[in-house]
Order: C-alpha cells, then structure tokens, then sequence
C-alpha cells in the first residue's frame, strides 16, 4: 500500500473530535443576503414551517417584521415566545429572551437580525452572542445575515458605499455555521420593492435609495454575498473530500497552481500565473519545493527565491514552501490536495541523455497529474542573464549579502582534506587486514568510510571519498600492486560497482542527513512555537504578554527587538514598561506609523523604506492593526528565509491574538465593573426615593398642619404630630445612618475596636435601645449558665443584633414572640434571633444579606435592604459567619457565629474587708 494513501492519524482523530462537538451543540443555518428587504426573514419563516410539518418543535424566539404584510402573514400559526421587555433612556424595547428560550428548550428556534446590538441590561453585549449560548445548550438556530455585518467586509463596504456599518459579525461566527443559504434578489426588483413601500415606509425608502440603497451599491454587495457563498461551498467541498479521503481532483472551480525555483524564470511564471488568475477570476498559489540539492544552493539563489515568493504575495497569491526528496511527488500531491486544476511551469532546462537518464518533473507530472492541466512557459532567449542580474539588485539581496557565509571555500577545502584522510584512514585498515581477508572484506572497509564521510561531512565529500577509494584500493591491493595497471580484466568491473555503490550509498546518506537536519528543524520550531504560546496562554497583561514575546523573539531570530503600541490618539510611541533596549531608542517612529497605518512591512530587507536600520512588522489582530514589532536583527537571513519567515509571522499573529484577549478582558472587567456601579447607583437611588417618600411625606403633613394658624387642634393632636414628626425624621436617620455605615464597611474605613464584654449586657443594651420597637413582643433569651466574655467590638455586635431584630419585627405580625438563644462550644459562640413569621422562601436564604436585596421589592415595609448586608459585613469583619434559615415549627432564624480563640481574662477576687 502507498503510504500517501494513507490517512494522516493526527487529522483522524481532529476529524473525530470535530464530529463529536458537532454532534453535542446544536445546528446554526443562516440566511444570507445582500442587502435588507431581499427576502431573509421570509425564507426563514417558511422553513421553520417547513420544519414544523415535520413535527419538529418550533419556536419564535425574536422576528423583526418592520410591518411587512407579507412576513407578517408568513408568521402566523407559529409559536411565537413573547420578547424581553427593556426600559432604556425612557422607552421600552423588545429584546430577545435567552433565559425564556433556555428555559422553553424547543427543538428549533427563530432569531431574527444577527448583527444585533442588545440594549444595556441583557447576558450579552451581541445577539450573537446569545445564539452561541443556544447553539452550546443543544438548541437549534435559525437567524438571517447581510453581508454588510461581517467584520471582514466591513472596510470594503464603508469604501464601496460611503457608510459604516457598525453593527458586525466576526467571521467565526459565519465560518461556524452548520448551513448558509443565500437569499438573492436582483437590483432592480429591490429597487422595485423599496418604491412599492415593501421593505421600508415611503419616506424611508426614498431616502434609502438616495444613500445606501443605490444600484451601484447593490451590485456591489450582491457580488460579495456571491463569492463570499461560493467561498463557503468551496470550503464544504474541500472538507468532504478530505473526510471521504477523495484524493482526485474536481474540476468544478479553476484554482492555479505556480511551481517556481531558483532560476531566472521565476519571476515571469509568477507574471503570467497572475495574468492568467485574472483573465480565469481564479484563485492562485505559489509553491516552492525544497528538495535536498537544493538546500545546498548558495544563498544568494535561495534569497531569490524568497524574493519572488514576496513579489507573489504583493500581487495577491498565496504561498507555500514544501519540502520532500522528491519534487514531483511532493507538488502533485499538494495539487490534490488543494484540488488545483491548473498547474504553471517552466520548461524543462535538461535536454538529450540528462533528461532520459535523470527524468525531468514537468514529464512525471504530465504523465501522473491526471484532470489536471499542465501550462508550460518559456525564457526568451538571453533573457536569463539579465533577469538575474536585476533580481540580485533588489533590497532584500543586497541587505542580505553582507550576511552570506563568507567561509564556504575554505570550508570546502576542509572537507576534501578530510576525504584525502579518510581514504588514508580506510587504506591502512585495510592494509593490516591484507593477507587475512578477502579483497571483498577490503571492499566493505573502503565504502564504510564512504558512508561515514557522507553522514558526517556531505555529498561532496563522500563523492571525493569513493573516487580516492577506488583509486587507493587498485593501487594497494590489486595485482600488479603499487601501480594503476589491472591484469586481470575482471577487476574493472569490480572498480566501476565500487565507484557506483559508494556513489549511491554518499547521495542516499546525504539526502538522509538533509532530511534530517529539516526534521530537525521542524521539530525545534514546533517546540519554539508550542513554548510562546504556552507563556502566552498565562499572560494576564500587556506587558506580561510584551515581555515574553520579545524574550522568544530574541532567542529565535537574535538581536534586539521591541514592541510598539499607539496611544489614545493613535501614534506610536515608546512602551514604558517593558524598557526599551538601548539599540532600539533610535529606532524610526515615522517608519512604524507608516507601518501600523498601513499594515504592511517595513524597513531593512523590503521594498519599502529599505533605508531603515530594523526591519518593522505590522501585528494584525481582529479588529485590525493592534501594534507595532520592530525588529533589528543580526542575521537577517534568519529573518527572511521562507521557513524562518512562516514562524516568525506565526509568532506575530500568537502574540497579537494575546494582546487582544488580554484588553477584551480587560475591557469586559471594566464593563462589569460599570455595570455593577450602574446596578448599585440604580438600586440605591430606586430604594431611597421609594423609602424617604413615605416618611418626608408624612413629616410635611404633619408640619404643614401644625403651622397653619386657621387649624383647630388640641395639645393631644399637636403632640401627636409632633411625634409623628419625630418618628418619621428617626426613620430618615437610621436609613441615612445604615447608607453610611455600607459605605464605611465597603470601603475598609471602619476599625474594629474590640474589647472582653460580657454577652449578657450586650445583648441587655439592644434589647434597651429596642425598647420601644419592640413593645407589646415577648422576647425570651435562653444564655449560658457559665459567665459567656467575648472580644468583640461591642457597638458594632451590638448594630448586629438591632439590625436582626428590626428585620424580625419587620416581616411578621404584632405580638408575635422572637427568640433570642446564644450557645458557646470550645472554639465558637452562635447567636441566634428566630421569629414566628412567614419564614424565607427557599432558595432566598444567602440573597438575603446582599446590597438592597428585599423578598418583596414593593410592599408595607420600609427599608432599602441594606440592614443585613452591614451585619454581614460587621460579622466577616470579625472572622466570622452569618447565615438565615427556616424553623422547623415556623417561622425564620438568623445567626452568626464568632470564633472564640482567646481564653477569656480572669477576673481577681476582691479583697474581704475586715468588720
């Protein structure tokens, strides 16, 4: 079996995980079209009736019908849950309600408007967002989409139609969708519907088609639903030939495929590839096969390769750098694979013997690449010299060219001096095995030394090594011996298998050796690239992320490096933190703001601003160029090598992904944090002005009557208003008394003062200060019998306590008995205040000492909720523990516990007087 048949186990596996995920989250279909009013929410709803028929369990989630009669009509007979309600500056909008669809659980549900904004107040920022929330619970969605709304697109259509969308969709989203069905409709029938007032009002509509909706406009935005829906169905077919392991090509859209090399022809293959791409409206890659031999080209001739693969990027074409023994091998089924219908070549440079001895790979490739089409392109003739001649003048050849290894000749030398050793070596073994061993035994000696030279020192040597071996083996062993005659024929034979054998074992061991070495290669990289994102995934900050970023780089590609970020008005400047390395303080910021304007490469080495002293890179993120990371190398043919190029943009898109993630929680912290002040400033204002209405009204009444000089009162009444007056202006107090203490407590301003108090007298002293509040209660206290000290802050335990017994006399009838019951333990003292009322409904039982949480938000009883809150914050400020629950026999209890870790001073005896 051929092993490329064979499936790749890391791509089964994914596949299997992929499936599964698939399988647990529910199905997302979106209907997709150009522009508003072309049909998406119809659609929508004739298929979930569709779905419906089929007894599937259907439900309306959220439809905007913007009162078209024809989607209103369409809606009928579904079930439709009623939307969520929000009061925003004044209004109430209807909003989606995730929490009413999660508790529904319908099979299918209708989510109208993708790209939707939710209102402040809901689970999430994006209506998005609420589908992803559905899709994880199992539930099927259905939504619509223009094209306008993706994040990707959303440059493209401001430049095309002059206006911003800002309501988007990243691409994920769309990407991740099961099924996309596209809702077309020609121009001129929208434009038809918009003047029969069938997508907008009238007035709306004429003024839609003054802006957005212009003809231009709509072609425009049709043509990019097209291609972006044909990109889909190219992606889905790509993915089930890959699942099915369909390794033939279809010939259903042009895709190109561009073989270059290092030669002169390169360049106007990519050219005429372009040409060719255009005139098709294909879509066009560039590929470049490493082999073994030509890893050991020079490196001026690779730099050219890599120069030509940057001029194809330029011009649009996607790259890619193989590698393999084999090239034919390689690019045919990297065709396959890409399911390429067009492969562009140049003409074959071997003629005559060459070619029918050594093959040619434009002739395996038009014999194997079957329902593929092979372009082959020609060099004029005396072109090639001149075209390498310019090629060698670009930036980044002559940037590189103080780089290039200046030490090849000599190192050559080296290794031919090591040749001649070996051979040396290998003759003397051989000469002390003389007379023992057959002259085959003497052979074998010979090609070690051929095998070892080839692992350790190259083709060229181990080639050199097998000539000299030849040689040395005629003259030392071959009869007439220490001359080069042979007298017997037959050794000639011997010689030419000896050459060639030790020619084919140096040319198999030193692709084994290259193959090697790029194994190893790959392997270092996969480590280097496995160990930046695994600091990065823990990076909490930007500096954090900052740091490691450029501690990778450095150790990856050498020299300094630094990364660069705008500031509120979007110029570049120096980072404060980390510092800037000392060879970097002079580093160009007019070169990085050109870079992070425009979002393309820089600097030493490129076709712009080659004058630079560092190269500058552009980190793209998702909401587009986030930063700036100059580099300034000391090679850099580390830098720009194809291979070395892949990581090192691998890394910038790790590192810049990081610092997104990094500011979006960020962000959401600083939107919790708004949100909760916002929650708090409402909850507070909401309860203050419900709780100071009453008693300020009651108090101007009460003053009102009093100063009026016609009123008829005798000094009972006016003592009673007085009171009236008292009372209420007391319950104003508490209330602005609890708000501070709240505040106080919060804010770690209050200092505990504590002291060894006897429990009983605290415990005397609120029942004291209750005295009035609680007439006409009977409060029975159950106290240990043992003499009960505690250290605490007895004004603060004592608040506790008034606080408890104000909430028990609050939430239950007159006259109804509370208990009070303190227990002490070796290490704890629980105190407990148990009442005859309703009780606490279940599942209210920690919400109760929350900021401004009441049971009843609208009811009889005063307060904002703020009483529990503070004995909870008093208690923790003790080390302890506070807690309510349900009486078995009726009725609610409140408790606390405080640790007793102190034993307890002991108290003199006093002195006996004598009579």
């Amino acid at each position: 079996m051929n092993d490329s048949s064979r499936p790749d186990p890391d791509t089964l596996l994914a596949r299997v995980e992929r499936e599964e995920n698939q399988r647990r989250r529910g199905r997302l279909k979106v209907f997709f079209g150009a522009a508003a009013g072309v049909g998406k929410t119809y659609a929508m709803l004739l298929a979930a009736k569709a779905k419906r028929d089929e007894g599937v369990d259907v439900v309306v989630g959220l439809v905007e019908t913007h009162d078209r009669p024809e989607t209103v009509a369409v809606l009928k007979g579904l079930d439709v849950l009623p939307p969520k309600l929000v009061k925003h500056h004044g209004t109430v909008l209807r909003e989606f309600d995730l929490d009413g669809v999660l508790k529904r659980r319908p099979s299918l549900v209708l989510v109208d408007e993708l790209a939707h904004s939710n209102v402040a107040g809901c689970r999430h920022p994006k209506r998005w967002q609420d589908v992803e929330e559905l899709l994880h619970a199992g539930i099927d969605v259905y939504s619509t989409l223009n094209v306008q709304h993706l994040e990707s697109l959303n440059d493209d259509v401001s430049q095309v139609t002059g206006i911003q969308v800002k309501e988007t969709v990243p691409d994920t989203v769309f990407e991740m969708a099961d099924d996309v069905e596209l809702i077309d409709l020609p121009p001129d029938e929208l434009l038809l519907r918009l003047k029969e007032g069938k997508v907008y009002l009238p007035q709306q509509a004429e003024r839609a088609m003054r802006n957005f909706f212009r003809k231009g406009n709509l072609i425009a935005l049709r043509e990019l639903s097209l291609r972006l829906t044909a990109d889909r169905v190219d992606a889905q077919m790509q993915d089930y030939r890959e699942n099915h392991a369909i390794s033939d090509v279809w010939p259903v859209g042009d895709r190109i495929l561009v073989c270059i090399g290092p030669n002169p022809i390169a360049e106007r293959l990519v050219r005429a590839a372009k040409r060719l791409a255009t005139s098709l409206h294909a879509h066009w890659i560039v590929a470049y096969v490493e082999t073994p031999e030509l890893q050991r080209l020079p490196a001026d001739r690779r730099d050219e390769v890599l120069r030509v693969l940057r001029f194809a990027e330029q011009l649009g074409a996607e790259t890619a750098t193989l590698s393999g023994p084999d090239m034919s091998r390689e690019i045919l089924g990297f065709a396959k694979s890409r399911n390429i219908t067009k492969i562009v070549l140049g003409k074959p440079s071997r003629r005559g013997w060459k070619r029918w001895l050594l093959g040619s790979v434009v002739d395996t490739l038009i014999v194997e690449a079957h329902n593929i089409n092979v372009y082959l392109l020609g060099s004029p003739r005396g072109k090639g010299r001149a075209e390498q001649k310019i090629s060698k003048e670009m930036p980044l050849t002559k940037a590189l060219r103080p780089n290039y290894p200046w030490g090849r000749g000599k190192r050559r030398w080296l290794n031919w001096g090591w040749a001649v050793g070996m051979t040396a070596c290998t003759s003397l073994a051989a000469w002390l095995m003389s007379g023992k061993f057959e002259l085959a035994n003497l052979v074998m000696v010979y090609l070690l030394g051929v095998v070892f030279m080839a692992a350790r020192f190259g083709r060229e040597a181990s080639v050199l090594t097998s000539v000299l071996s030849v040689a040395a083996f005629d003259f030392l062993f071959v009869n007439p011996v220490h001359t080069f005659v042979v007298a017997d024929v037959q050794y000639l034979v011997t010689f030419l298998i000896m050459l060639l054998v030790g020619l084919i074992i140096s040319h198999l061991t030193s692709n084994m050796r290259s193959q090697a070495k790029v194994a190893s290669h790959r392997e270092r990289r996969a480590n280097v690239l496995y160990a930046l994102s695994e600091e990065l995934a823990t990076s909490r900050s930007v500096t954090e992320a900052a740091t490691v970023a450029v501690r990778h780089i450095q150790d990856e590609f050498g020299g300094n490096s630094v990364l660069l970020f705008p500031d509120d008005d979007g110029r570049i400047v120096y980072p404060v933190d980390p510092p800037v390395p000392e060879s970097l303080l002079n580093c160009d910021l007019s070169v990085a703001q050109w870079v992070f304007d425009h979002g393309q490469i820089a600097g030493q080495g490129t076709d712009t601003l080659p004058g630079a002293d560092a190269v500058y890179f552009p980190m793209s993120g998702f909401r587009g160029v986030i930063g700036v990371l100059v580099l300034r190398a000391a090679n850099l043919r580390r830098v720009f090598l194809p291979e070395q190029r892949r990581l090192l943009d691998t890394f910038i898109s790790q590192i810049a992904q990081t610092i997104e993630r990094v500011r979006f929680a960020d962000e959401a912290q600083q939107t919790q944090l708004r949100m909760e002040s916002e929650s708090l400033r409402n909850s507070l204002l909401s309860a203050i002005s419900h709780d100071l209405r009453t008693p300020l009204a009651s108090i101007v009444g009460a003053a009102s009557t009093l100063v009026e000089e016609d009123a008829q009162l005798d000094a009972s009444d006016r003592k009673e208003l007085s009171l009236t007056i008292y009372d209420e202006a007391l319950r104003m107090s508490n209330l602005t008394n609890n708000i501070l203490d709240m505040a106080r407590l919060d804010a770690g301003q209050a200092s505990l003062n504590r002291q060894w108090y006897l429990l009983d007298e605290i415990i005397g002293g609120t029942l004291t200060r209750m005295k009035k509040r609680l007439k006409g209660r009977a409060v029975n206290t159950k106290l240990p019998d043992e003499l009960c000290l505690v250290r605490v802050d007895a004004v603060l335990i004592e608040q506790v306590l008034v606080n408890l017994l104000e909430n028990a006399c609050k939430y239950t009838q007159p006259g109804s008995p509370i208990d009070i019951v303190a227990e002490l333990s070796a290490h704890m003292l629980k105190v407990t205040v148990a009442d005859r009322g309703p009780g606490i409904p279940p599942g209210e039982e920690e919400k109760l000492f929350d900021k401004f949480y009441r049971v009843h938000r609208e009811g009889t009883q005063s307060g904002v909720g703020l009483g529990l809150a503070i004995c909870k914050a008093i208690i923790m400020a003790h080390g302890g523990v506070i807690g309510a629950t349900n009486r078995q026999s009726g009725g609610a209890q409140f408790f606390f516990l405080l640790p007793v870790d102190e034993a307890p001073p002991q108290l003199a005896a006093e002195p006996m007087q004598d009579e």
